[in-house]
């Protein structure tokens, strides 16, 4: 039986890259609808225009009153694991990975403790508006079990890969290249494609690969259609560095990717912060995309992406909070880092530019616009609901903001995981605040 909702309130979307298209990107109904049929958007616009009349059958209505109704979030970069140790002090990323992180990651040893992990991690994305992300689990083929199983029950659009690592790490969180493609493979015969959920290769970061690992890696992005892969390239310099010890014949840190087949279509990688020209060409021939992680660059003292060079050079960009590096699940805290790094690198970014890669930009980025990413008839009614919460200040500003540009640059800047009054998946409620 076909089931329909109209949510009133404030709805905005991006129908185009404002970047290109300017101002008339946007759609804002300040008393709008969004109409949901059998958890797909049926239809937006002025509620006055979509509600039938009294005469014929009603939908059911949610009254957001004059709440923001804005397309999910989309995450393309995080670390399930690294949830527990997000928040821990000091020192860069090669030092911190070994402090922090691989300790961090021994623990999802125990299924139990991968199981209630991925509880909390989900909540917390939904908490944050986030109905979509590419998300790293650990070495452990159930730590991915854990998070494709609940992500299944929450209906969630989600993206996500065991890591394959066998060097340079702890023995305990070692595969071996034939473990890490078959336990690999495995998971991509019983998660890929079903429900919402799709598989991405993921080795870590070419130093804790050997060439033969990577090559494997390479042969299985490439064996099925669909498949993401996702790591990290040039977020340090001691780690690029590293990288020209441990491949000397590579022209440079992605060259090493490129080497091994890793480029391409749904292939998308964190940072990015140290590539040259060629590099970013490189990317752009293949479609990859840069994952710009703002928050755990300032964290980790990594350096700073020039995220306008990028995208006037045609590179495929995306928005990611990497969490634990990112000190919050929240992507418009996100996007307020990503403000102020464009600005010390000159010439900052408009608020609808950070919009659209929260969104729009997102789903293009991880090839799933005809999916998600906006309100266009026909697709998946993801969204989250907005407002000041539990802040005044921001409540205030909000009343005082001329635009919903002016509105949506306060969110990200005094806005946090307080400001999610809801977040919806394919129409249905899946965090009330």
């Amino acid at each position: 039986m076909s089931t329909s909702k109209v949510f009133l309130g404030t709805v905005c979307h991006l129908v185009d890259d404002p970047w290109q298209a300017g101002d008339g990107a946007l759609q804002y109904w300040q008393n709008g609808a969004l109409l949901v049929r059998d958890g797909r958007v049926a239809g937006v616009g002025e509620a006055a225009d979509l509600l039938p009349p009294r005469s014929e059958p009603q939908p059911e209505i949610v009254d957001c009153g004059d709440k923001l109704i804005v397309p999910g979030f989309i995450d393309a970069h995080l670390h399930f694991p690294q949830g527990e140790m997000i928040a821990s002090h000091g020192a860069q990323l090669l030092e911190w990975l070994e402090k922090y992180t691989f300790p961090a990651e021994l623990e999802f040893a125990s299924v139990d403790f991968a199981n209630a992990a991925a509880e909390i991690f989900l909540d917390e994305l939904l908490k944050n508006g986030t109905t979509t992300a590419l998300v790293y689990a650990t070495v452990h083929q159930h730590s991915a079990e854990a998070l494709f199983s609940a992500a299944a029950v929450r209906n969630l659009r989600l993206v996500a890969g065991k890591v394959m690592m066998d060097r340079n790490c702890p023995q305990a969180l070692r595969d071996s290249p034939e473990q890490g493609f078959e336990q690999s493979l495995e998971l991509i015969e019983k998660w890929h494609g079903r429900q919402r959920l799709e598989y991405a290769v993921t080795p870590r970061f070419a130093p804790t690969s050997t060439d033969e690992q990577l090559r494997l890696a390479g042969e299985l992005f490439n064996s099925h259609d669909g498949l993401f892969l996702q790591s990290h390239v040039a977020e340090n310099r001691a780690e690029v560095a590293w990288v020209t010890e441990l491949f000397p014949w590579a022209r440079s840190y992605l060259d090493v990717y490129d080497h091994f087949g890793l480029l391409g279509e749904r292939a998308v990688y964190g940072h990015c912060i140290y590539l040259d020209d060629t590099d970013r060409r490189r990317m752009r021939e293949t479609g990859s995309t840069i994952a710009f992680c703002p928050t755990s660059n300032l964290f980790l003292g990594s350096g700073l992406l020039d995220y306008r060079q990028a995208r006037e050079q045609g590179v495929r960009t995306s928005l990611a909070t990497d969490v634990g590096g990112g000190t919050s699940f929240s992507m418009l805290t996100t996007a307020e880092q990503a403000y102020k790094v464009t600005q010390l690198c000159g010439g900052g970014v408009d608020p609808l530019s950070l919009f659209y890669e929260m969104t729009l930009g997102g789903a293009r980025a991880l090839a799933m616009d005809h999916q998600i990413g906006n309100f266009q008839i026909g697709k998946e009614a993801d969204f989250a609901v907005l407002d000041a919460g539990d802040n005044p200040l921001l409540e205030r500003r909000l009343d005082r903001a001329e635009s919903i540009a002016e509105k949506l640059f306060a969110l990200m800047v005094i806005g946090d995981d307080r400001s999610t009054a809801a977040a919806y998946v394919l129409g249905e409620c899946a965090y009330q605040r």
